[in-house]
């Protein structure tokens, strides 16, 4: 019998798997309006899949209007909002929640522990919401109803009962606090986004002889932006310097890093012969940044004239070139340290290789390769070949193409910066 994945391929029905799914999962769309349940959900809540699919999920579970200290409907709402909203999983604290009983017309008092999960589309949005959400009514009240042995006496009940009570207590503090620490989270993401939108300017369109695309992508599901920045610099003699460079960190602190390196090593590269020079120069002044040493930098000086590149890189992944024809080669030469993880001592080592006419050169940050659980050699080459497959593209659609291609299930995990060029001489 041949092996799983060795030549066999095992059909999976993913509608049976998830129908016969031991734990109760209910599904709603962006609207909140069901669109499937398992049957451990409808043996849970007492209801067939008929009478709740195309439902709106708090008409189908309505507020029990005789509860008026009940919070479940509003809870849950906050919750699958955010994680509609901020395409993350959220987990909520145990919910009282009461839902219809059908034969008596009234509600019944019921417990549970829900987690809400998005799921995103192909545009990376959030399609569905899988409510995944467990019974713990029984465990509820056999604590409540539990009694404690008459040899400890009513003293020792009343403070067993008085520490759970803290703790349901605890417990929905902790959800609170949660909410504002999201809250704070985005703003902060907002700010730092912002920051990085006004530092990265997109790079003068009219360069002779070359077209330069730029792109900087925040991580789509996380709560704080990195520190990640690209630059292009005009020089004279016929030449540009192209960068990308990653702050280690996260956050407006990146940010503010970010803003400044970028800025030396812009004035650096007027000044210095070539990219190991500038990257020599930036690498001093990272020793005086809170928060600069261990940054990530590649830059790279295109001659026009000469037909060359030129280049040098501080830690960082080599950029990619690519000829007309397709042909993909990784600049692997020219490496160092990152920035301030060293004492100075000799020159950054510098590499050179030849342009060819209308060859596209590809500079980014780690966020567009790196997926945990998977080789890095993989991310090179999917990379690769994105690249030679749309390299007829125009610059601009090639750096979108890129971009979506190498997403991650329809998400960016990490910050991204992206620079592509072409020369057009």
């Amino acid at each position: 019998m041949p092996r799983p994945g060795a030549g066999a391929r095992t059909t999976v029905d993913h509608a049976a798997l998830f129908d016969a799914a031991p734990s109760p999962f209910l599904v709603v769309d962006p609207q909140l309006v069901i669109v499937e349940v398992n049957r451990a959900y409808c043996a849970s809540v007492g209801r067939s899949r008929e009478e709740l699919l195309g439902r709106f999920i708090f008409e189908a579970f309505p507020d029990n209007p005789d509860d008026l200290a009940g919070d479940g409907v509003a809870n849950l709402r906050a919750s699958l909002e955010r994680a509609r909203d901020t395409r993350r999983p959220d987990t909520m604290a145990v919910q009282k929640y009461d839902i219809p009983d059908p034969a008596s017309g009234g509600f019944v008092e019921r417990y549970w522990s829900p987690m809400n999960v998005p799921v995103a589309g192909v545009d990376g949005r959030t399609a569905f919401i899988v409510h995944r959400v467990e019974d713990v009514t029984d465990y509820v009240r056999q604590q409540a109803a539990r009694r404690v042995d008459v040899a400890r006496g009513e003293e020792w009940r009343r403070r067993v009962l008085e520490v759970e009570a803290d703790l349901v207590a605890r417990a929905r503090e902790l959800q609170a606090l949660n909410a504002q620490l999201r809250e704070a989270g985005e703003r902060e993401r907002e700010v730092a986004l912002a920051l990085q939108r006004a530092m990265l300017p997109a790079p003068d369109p009219c360069l002779d002889g070359l077209d330069v695309a730029v792109r900087y992508r925040p991580a789509e599901n996380a709560l704080f932006v990195g520190g990640d920045w690209f630059d292009v610099v005009e020089l004279a003699e016929d030449a540009v310097a192209l960068a990308v460079g990653d702050v280690v960190g996260k956050g407006l602190p990146a940010a503010a890093v970010m803003g400044q390196l970028r800025s030396a090593l812009s004035a650096a590269t007027h000044g210095a012969d070539g990219p190991a020079e500038a990257l020599d120069t930036l690498d001093r002044y990272a020793r005086t940044v809170d928060g600069a040493p261990g940054t990530t930098v590649v830059q790279v000086r295109l001659d026009r004239a000469r037909e060359t590149i030129r280049y040098s890189r501080a830690g960082h992944l080599p950029p990619l070139l690519v000829t007309a024809a397709g042909e993909a080669t990784f600049l692997e030469e020219g490496g160092g340290l990152p920035l301030g993880v060293d004492d100075p001592g000799e020159p950054r080592p510098e590499a050179e290789v030849a342009l060819p006419r209308g060859a596209t050169l590809v500079l980014y940050t780690d966020g567009l390769i790196e997926r945990r659980g998977r080789p890095l050699d993989d991310g090179f080459a999917a990379l690769a070949q994105t690249v030679g497959r749309h390299v007829a593209l125009g610059v601009e659609a090639l750096a979108d193409a890129i971009l979506d291609e190498l997403r991650d299930d329809g998400a960016m995990p990490d910050d991204t910066a992206l620079v592509v060029a072409r020369s057009t001489g």
